[in-house]
């Protein structure tokens, strides 16, 4: 095997994690022209491995993991390889993309604060969303912008929003398995010893509306060779949000919302069909 073949070899192996992980991001992503898919699942291999790092590696000591994990991914990048698969794709996409290290810095941050904290007042929420969703949103975006500065400068914002959008359906989604777990609440300004009234749920419902709101004109204005699978992954939120709207607090407590697999499959066809026939703009 040469370094090419490693390199191929690195991006499978994210691409793998990545369907492992979530069957809804690995439909969207493989409704992406060739040339977006393997640099998007370099993305969400790295922050999948991170995420498990601080949410399931249970028994182990998770502070020096994510460490030794964030010390590996700046070598990695400043080198140009790494030993790790997942952290050499991802090198090689932040390399060619010119995705900006404060972005980098931004997630990790984030993830050192799961180590640290089971719930959040406002500013420091704000902070924890921004590291562990938008910056992931932006970091796709400078793929999809291909190295169009006007093109991503244009779209920052709603890139933002979709990733706090879906952050927030996940953390109402996961409400149960969040503090029965690891202990944890997403909620801002709510501690996890205090009752969890559905105000509380109604105001981030709020905070969704508007950001999926914001998201859609960003999703427009995509290339056609993202449109397809982003917007499907927007609908699939969508679809998750309402059903989640439904339910009081006390429901969410005991059971997680899913989406089928055929509505998902559903989902994507309806992306299909808005984005190429009916021209989604």
């Amino acid at each position: 095997m040469n370094l090419q073949d490693y390199n191929k070899l690195s991006y499978k192996l994210s691409k793998d994690i990545t369907h492992a992980y979530s069957t809804s991001f690995g439909w969207g992503i493989n409704a992406f022209s060739t040339e977006y898919r393997d640099p998007i699942y370099a993305v969400y291999g790295f922050v999948r491995i991170a995420d498990e790092i601080v949410d399931t590696f249970y028994g182990y000591d998770k502070k020096k993991l994510l460490n030794d994990f964030s010390r590996d991914t700046y070598a990695a990048i400043e080198e140009g390889i790494s030993t790790n698969p997942i952290l050499n794709s991802f090198a090689a996409v932040v390399r060619e993309y010119n995705i900006d290290i404060k972005l980098v810095e931004s997630f990790l941050k984030s993830m050192e604060m799961d180590l640290y904290e089971n719930s959040y007042e406002r500013n420091d929420y704000d902070e924890y969303i921004h590291g562990s969703a938008e910056v992931v949103g932006l970091m796709c975006l400078k793929v999809f912008a291909g190295g169009n500065q006007q093109r991503y400068d244009e779209l920052v914002h709603p890139a933002r929003m979709l990733g706090s959008a879906f952050q927030k359906v996940n953390f109402l989604r996961d409400i149960k398995s969040d503090l029965s777990e690891r202990g944890r609440i997403y909620l801002p300004d709510v501690h996890h010893n205090e009752f969890i009234d559905n105000i509380n749920k109604q105001k981030l419902e709020n905070e969704i509306e508007e950001e999926f709101a914001e998201a859609l004109k960003g999703i427009r204005k995509l290339p056609i060779g993202v449109k397809i699978g982003v917007y499907s992954a927007y609908l699939y939120y969508l679809i998750l949000f309402k059903k989640i709207k439904r339910l009081d607090v006390k429901e969410l407590m005991k059971r997680r919302v899913r989406v089928s697999n055929i509505q998902k499959l559903v989902l994507l066809l309806k992306s299909v069909i808005e984005v190429k026939v009916l021209r989604l703009t």
